[in-house]
C-alpha cells in the first residue's frame, strides 16, 4: 500500500490546524460553511481539499483502546469494569458522539450543495462520491448507537422545519446509508484506476467493503428480531458487496513468507521505519483496504498506544475462545493441556494466541521503551527486553495480557506512526462467510474456502479447515464457529460490542461474569497469593466483574436530553 505523503499532510492540517509556511488557501478560510463563493469552490482541487477533511472522521486508535462506544472494553473481551457493559449508563444532557456526527454531516452537505452548481460535474464526481461515502459512514455510526435518527441531506437554515421534525425510522436511515454507498460506488474509481497521488483515498472496493459491513450489521439486527423479509434483502446486499471485493482480487491478506506466522503481529505495527525483523514497510500491506494513516514524521498517533495496550488485561471469556491446533474448541480437543501451569493452556492452540497475547513462555517481551536492538532475538535483543520470563501475575487483574498494537522499535511515547485499519480484507472475508450462512442457514465448503478459511489458515496452515463435514463429525455449530473466527480475528478493532448487539445476545453474554485465569488448583495459587480472597467461579477462575446487568434498553444509547429539549418531537429510545 503506497504511502500518500500529500494526503497525510493535508489531514494533519485539517485535524490539528497546524500552521505551516506551505499552507494552502484553506488554512486562511474559517469555518468551511463560511467560505466565500467568490474565492472558493472554483476548481476540482478546491473540492478535493475540502473532501480531505472527511478522512479525519474515520475511526482510529482512541475509539478502540479507550472507553468509547465501539470499544471492546465495553464488551466481554477486556477484563475491566465500566458503566456501559454493566448497563448502568444514564441519560446524558449532551453526547459528543451525537453532536459531532451532525456537525460532520453539515460539513459534508455543504460540499454536496456546492457541487450542485459546479459547471463541469464530471471533474468533481469522485469528490462528490467521497462525500456520499462519508455521509453514509457517519450515519452508520448514528444507526449503530441510537437507531433511527433525523436524516438531514441538505443545508438547513435556523428556521428549517427539519429541525423540528420527528426522527426517521431505523429502516429509513439504513436505506439512506445504502443509497449513499451505492451512489458513491457508481462514481468512485476502482483501486486499479487510482493514481499514485490518490492512494489511501476511498475507492470503489472500499465503499463495497463498507457496504458489506452495513448490510451484514443491519441484516442480522433484523433477522434476530424476527424480521426475516427485511433481513434477507439486506443479507443479499452483504453477500453481493463482499463477494464483489473478493472476486475483484485487488486486496489480499498480509502474509509475507519472510515473517511467517508473526505476520499476525507485525501487520498491526508496520511503520516505514524498521518495525519488524524483515524490515517490511507499509507498502507491502495489501490487506488494509482503508486506513486512518499515521507517520512518525508527518502525523503521529499522539496516543500512548504501546504502553496502554501492551499488557492490557484480557478476559478468560475471550481467551477460552481460541481453538486448539486440531481446530476443535478446547472443551472438545484432546490436545488441550489444561490450566495446571501458567503455560499449559497456551500449548497446542491457534497461533494467533501467541501473537495477540503476552504468554509466560520465556519470551523476551519488547516495547517502545525496551526495543529490539538488532532484530535477531539474540543477546542484544534479550538484554534490552523489559521482562523475561514474563510473569502474568505481576500486574493487572485477570492474569491474561494483550500485545496487539504494541511497538517493538525504539520510539517515544505517543509518537508511533502505524496505521489504523478502518477496513481490512480479513473483515470482508468474514462478512461474506457470515452473510452467506445467515441468509440461508447453510454455507458450502467452497464458500468457506474462499473466505473464512483463508483467515483461519493465514498463520494456522496445519489447522483443519472449517467444513460441513468437520462440523458434523465433531458436534460443532457452524454459526458459533463463524462467530468465533470473527471475534478472534477482529478483537480490539471495535467490532465485538456491535456484533453482540446485532446478534441480539448482548443481554445474555454481557450478563455473564468477566473472568481471569484459573486460580484454584493451578500454579497461580502459589504464584499469585494476592488473589486468594478474590471471588472465583465454579471452575476456580478469578472473577474480575460479576456485577453486570445489560438489558434490552442498552442495545441503543439514549438520545441526549438537550436534543429533545431543542426538538420535542424527537422520541427517546425505549426504556430510557
Amino acid at each position: 500500500m503506497k504511502f500518500n505523503h500529500t494526503l497525510v499532510k493535508l489531514l494533519v492540517i485539517g485535524a490539528l490546524s497546524v500552521s505551516q509556511t506551505s499552507c494552502n488557501k484553506m488554512l486562511d478560510l474559517t469555518p468551511l460553511d463560511q467560505l466565500s463563493d467568490a474565492s472558493y469552490w472554483k476548481s476540482a482541487n478546491d473540492f478535493m481539499l475540502a473532501a480531505n477533511a472527511f478522512y479525519t472522521y474515520q475511526r482510529t486508535f482512541n475509539d478502540v483502546v479507550s472507553d468509547q462506544p465501539h470499544a471492546d472494553l465495553r464488551g466481554d473481551i477486556m477484563a475491566g469494569q465500566n458503566a456501559f457493559s454493566r448497563g448502568l449508563n444514564t441519560v446524558p444532557t449532551t453526547d459528543g458522539s451525537y453532536n459531532t456526527a451532525y456537525s460532520r454531516i453539515r460539513t459534508i452537505n455543504y460540499l454536496l450543495n456546492k457541487a450542485q452548481t459546479y459547471p463541469t460535474p464530471a471533474d468533481i464526481k469522485k469528490y462528490v462520491a467521497e462525500a456520499k461515502y462519508f455521509r453514509a459512514y457517519v450515519y452508520f455510526d448514528l444507526l449503530q448507537l441510537y437507531g433511527g435518527v433525523p436524516i438531514i441531506d441538505k443545508l438547513l437554515a435556523p428556521d428549517s422545519p427539519e429541525l423540528q421534525a420527528p426522527r426517521n425510522s431505523r429502516d429509513e436511515v439504513a436505506d439512506f446509508i445504502i443509497k449513499n454507498l451505492n451512489e458513491a460506488i457508481a462514481d468512485l474509481p476502482g483501486k486499479a484506476d487510482q493514481t499514485a497521488a490518490e492512494a489511501g483515498r476511498v475507492n470503489k472496493e472500499s465503499a463495497q467493503s463498507f457496504l458489506s459491513r452495513v448490510a451484514l450489521f443491519e441484516g442480522t439486527w433484523q433477522k434476530f428480531r424476527d424480521n426475516a423479509s427485511r433481513a434477507n434483502t439486506l443479507l443479499d446486499i452483504a453477500v453481493s458487496s463482499s463477494g464483489a471485493v473478493i472476486s475483484g482480487g485487488k486486496y489480499s491478506l498480509f502474509a509475507p513468507a519472510t515473517l511467517g506466522d508473526s505476520a499476525q503481529k507485525y501487520m498491526f505495527i508496520l511503520e516505514n521505519q524498521k518495525s519488524n525483523p524483515a524490515n517490511i514497510q507499509k507498502s507491502a500491506n495489501n490487506e488494509y483496504i482503508l486506513a486512518n494513516r499515521y507517520d512518525q514524521t508527518l502525523r503521529q498517533i499522539r496516543l500512548n498506544v504501546t504502553h496502554s495496550q501492551l499488557g492490557a488485561d484480557l478476559s478468560g471469556n475471550f481467551v477460552n475462545l481460541y481453538l486448539a491446533k486440531d481446530g476443535l474448541p478446547i472443551e472438545k480437543s484432546p490436545l488441550f493441556k489444561g490450566y495446571a501451569t501458567m503455560k499449559s493452556e497456551f500449548e497446542n492452540r491457534d497461533n494467533r494466541m501467541r501473537y495477540n497475547m503476552m504468554i509466560a513462555d520465556g519470551y523476551y517481551w519488547k516495547g517502545n521503551a525496551n526495543w529490539r536492538i538488532d532484530w535477531t532475538g539474540g543477546a542484544a535483543d534479550r538484554a534490552n527486553a523489559f521482562t523475561s520470563p514474563f510473569k502474568p501475575y505481576s500486574n493487572g487483574v485477570s492474569g491474561y495480557h494483550n500485545q496487539k498494537w504494541g511497538a517493538e522499535r525504539q520510539v517515544l511515547d505517543n509518537e508511533e506512526g502505524y496505521d489504523y485499519p478502518v477496513i481490512r480484507y480479513a473483515e470482508v472475508l468474514l462478512n461474506y462467510a457470515e452473510a452467506v450462512y445467515e441468509r440461508t442457514g447453510t454455507i458450502s465448503d467452497a464458500d468457506l474456502d474462499k473466505s473464512l478459511n483463508l483467515v483461519r489458515q493465514r498463520v494456522n496452515k496445519s489447522m483443519p479447515k472449517l467444513s460441513n463435514a468437520f462440523v458434523q463429525a465433531n458436534g460443532l455449530d457452524m454459526r458459533e464457529e463463524i462467530r468465533r473466527e470473527r471475534t478472534i480475528e477482529l478483537y480490539l478493532e471495535g467490532f465485538r460490542v456491535d456484533d453482540l448487539k446485532r446478534w441480539h445476545n448482548a443481554h445474555e453474554v454481557l450478563k455473564k461474569p468477566v473472568t481471569g485465569i484459573r486460580w484454584k488448583g493451578t500454579e497461580f495459587e502459589k504464584l499469585w497469593p494476592a488473589q486468594a480472597n478474590v471471588a472465583k467461579d465454579a471452575n476456580g477462575a478469578v472473577i474480575v466483574d460479576a456485577n453486570r446487568s445489560f438489558s434490552e434498553k442498552n442495545y441503543l444509547l439514549p438520545i441526549p436530553t438537550q436534543q429533545i429539549q431543542l426538538n420535542p418531537k424527537l422520541e427517546q429510545n425505549p426504556g430510557w
